[in-house]
Parts: C-alpha cells; sequence; structure tokens
C-alpha cells in the first residue's frame, strides 16, 4: 500500500484560520509538548514563495517504511544490516528485543497513516492518551534527521552528501501500489524511503512545516 508524505506549511493564514483542518491535531500536539515541558508548535508569519503549499513530499510503501526501521534498529544494536526481500520474524524478533529502543525512535515509534513530525527538538517521540488515540506518537523533525544520518550509512548513503531525492509524485490512495523504485542496489527500497525522509526532514526545518503521513 502506497504512504505519502505531506509538508504542512505551519504559517499564520493556515494555522490561525477557523476553516484550518489541522486545528485540532494542532491543539494536540501543543498540549503534549507543554506537557513535556517544550514550547508550542512554532507559526511563522506568510512569505510567499517561502512558505510554500500544503503539498506531497515524498511517496513510498508500507513494506519499505519497515524495511528502513528494521535498518535502523540493526544498526542502533550493533548488528550487520544484511537486505531482505520481504518483512520476516526477524523484524518482530527485533521491536521486542529492542522494545525500549524502538520507543524512544522518531523514525520507528510513528503510525504508518497518520500522526506527524513537528519542527521543534526534543528526544524521544511524544504520546498521551489524545495522540494515541488519534493520529500516534509526535515525532520531531530534528529527531527524524539525527536518526536518519545514524542509519545512512548502513544502506549505502553518505548522510553529508546524500543522493538527490526523487520527484514528489501525485497523491495516492491508500489501497494504490506506491511508485516504482528506480534503484537495482540491494538497498533500493530502503535508500527510496530514506531519500524521501530526508527531503521531508531537511524541508520541514528550513521552511518551517509539520510532516503528515496519510
Amino acid at each position: 500500500m502506497a504512504c505519502d508524505l505531506w509538508l504542512v506549511p505551519l504559517v499564520d493564514v493556515l494555522c490561525h484560520s477557523p476553516d484550518n483542518p489541522f486545528h485540532d491535531d494542532l491543539a494536540a500536539y501543543n498540549r503534549a509538548l507543554a506537557g513535556a515541558g517544550l514550547p508550542p508548535v512554532p507559526v511563522y508569519s506568510y512569505m510567499p514563495g517561502l512558505s510554500g503549499d500544503v503539498a506531497p513530499v515524498a511517496g513510498f510503501d508500507y513494506d519499505a517504511l519497515h524495511f528502513l526501521r528494521r535498518a535502523y534498529l540493526l544498526r542502533l544494536a550493533g548488528l550487520d544490516v544484511t537486505p531482505v526481500d520481504a518483512l520476516g520474524g526477524d523484524y518482530t524478533q527485533l521491536l521486542e528485543m529492542f522494545e525500549q529502543s524502538a520507543a524512544g525512535s522518531h523514525l520507528v515509534w510513528h503510525y504508518d497513516h497518520a500522526g506527524a513530525y513537528v519542527p521543534v527538538d526534543f528526544p524521544v517521540p511524544l504520546a498521551d492518551d489524545d495522540l494515541l488515540a488519534s493520529g500516534g506518537p509526535l515525532g520531531s523533525s530534528h529527531g527524524l534527521l539525527r536518526e536518519l544520518e545514524v542509519v545512512a550509512p548502513a544502506i549505502g548513503i553518505d548522510p553529508q552528501h546524500p543522493p538527490v531525492a526523487p520527484p514528489a509524485p501525485a497523491p495516492t490512495a491508500l489501497d494504490e501500489p506506491a511508485a516504482p523504485v528506480h534503484d537495482d542496489g540491494p538497498f533500493a527500497r530502503e535508500r527510496h524511503v530514506w531519500l524521501g525522509l530526508h527531503a521531508a526532514a531537511t524541508r520541514s526545518l528550513s521552511q518551517g512545516s509539520m510532516i503528515v503521513f496519510s
């Protein structure tokens, strides 16, 4: 199944609008941030040409996302990162063996189809009853970027000089297949997801946007 990543500009004309479709989500995020002693989701003055529009930034399939999460957990545990063709019991075993590490990871502990990353720096994902009942744990764009840099060498990417990310695909429905991956390497799917998440995280921080899954 396809998974789209969207960038939502955190600008006043959107966030302060009574028609803002993210109003309830932002309120829940701010409550969670306040509960952790953190500042609220930042809202900026709109600047045409800089802030951008609500638009997809990347797309991939759910299995590929889990492939990258598997690679990260292996890397974190100091184990060999080997390519796989399908998700198997070893991934489930990793999640169980390294449950604490998984729950503390912005990359791993995140719902596939909902939730968000916001440009506020905090060490581990935030979760409370409201978040878990709706979009799942709240991640940090800063934290996501740090974890992507950790796993990058294991899948053949130099995090300081990454390849150009694929162009953003047209939005896909949940039951549609993801766009094909144009990479013949052993970690092709992991790399494709990495590049999409990296593009989203860097733009989230540079443009003041939050990242949402759909």
